[in-house]
């Protein structure tokens, strides 16, 4: 089968085609990094052409949600429109949990806005909305790290490894559409200040990490906000799992 993996260099994005080439399909990769862009469009048409599924594992960074509804909206409907003129049968959305829960914060404003055109637009579409990844505590510190020090939010979260989500795009990439999916985590629910002070200590780093609410993760995503709802698909890979890999990286 023919599909296309939207974001194909990002971090979920390049897992999925793996996950797909694995499975012997045929995948178009679209990236700035291979002449597609999404923001203009340009490349779209004759990178979907045969092409019956797109993922969309896209991230766009922005300052403020109006940039970044702005953002995902003008590449999301670039991306609908090109699928509809190549007659793609299935666009799969990864979207985040509780995106509909949290105002406020940038991504999660593009996010939306790439639902609401999915859900609204031409091509029949599966949403598949996914916890925190393994890896999310680091990466979050990463952006406020100075001199050994970081800022970070005591976020409750129930983070779901990278090629488990890959894998769960890759297999329903290749299915019928189904609206919006179940909710996609982990197994177990974690602090992500621990989660961070944990994956330093298996890469072998010293930052002193401090808890706050003032920085892009506000009181509003406190409690359970994050957390999947009823009837979600638990993925198999533990944080410890997980952790234990990331000595040898």
């Amino acid at each position: 089968m023919r599909i296309a993996v939207a974001g194909a260099t990002g971090n979920i994005g390049s897992l999925t085609v793996a996950a797909l080439e694995r499975g012997g399909h045929d995948v178009v990769r679209i990236s700035r990094a291979v002449g597609v862009d999404l923001s203009t469009g340009a490349g779209l048409d004759d990178a979907l052409a045969g092409v019956e599924s797109v993922v969309d594992a896209t991230n766009i960074p922005a300052a403020d949600p109006a940039e970044a509804v702005a953002s995902f909206g003008a590449a999301t409907r670039n991306l609908l429109a090109a699928e509809e003129r190549a007659g793609v049968r299935h666009h799969v959305l990864l979207s985040i949990v509780g995106v509909a829960r949290v105002e406020g914060n940038a991504h999660y404003a593009g996010k939306r806005e790439q639902e609401r055109l999915v859900s609204a637009g031409p091509v029949p579409w599966t949403i598949v909305p996914a916890t925190q990844f393994h890896d999310f505590a680091d990466m979050v510190t990463g952006w406020t790290e100075q001199d050994g020090v970081a800022t970070i939010a005591p976020l409750l979260v129930q983070p779901i490894a990278p090629a488990d989500v890959a894998a769960i795009l890759a297999e329903i990439a290749v299915g019928e559409p189904r609206g919006r999916y179940a909710d996609v985590a982990g197994p177990e629910p974690q602090d992500l200040v621990d989660m961070a002070r944990r994956t330093h200590q298996a890469r072998g780093r010293k930052v002193r990490l401090v808890p706050t609410w003032s920085g892009l993760f506000g009181p509003e995503m406190a409690g359970e906000v994050l957390l999947p709802g009823e009837g979600a698909r638990i993925a198999p890979t533990t944080f410890d799992t997980w952790l234990g890999e990331q000595g040898t990286r």
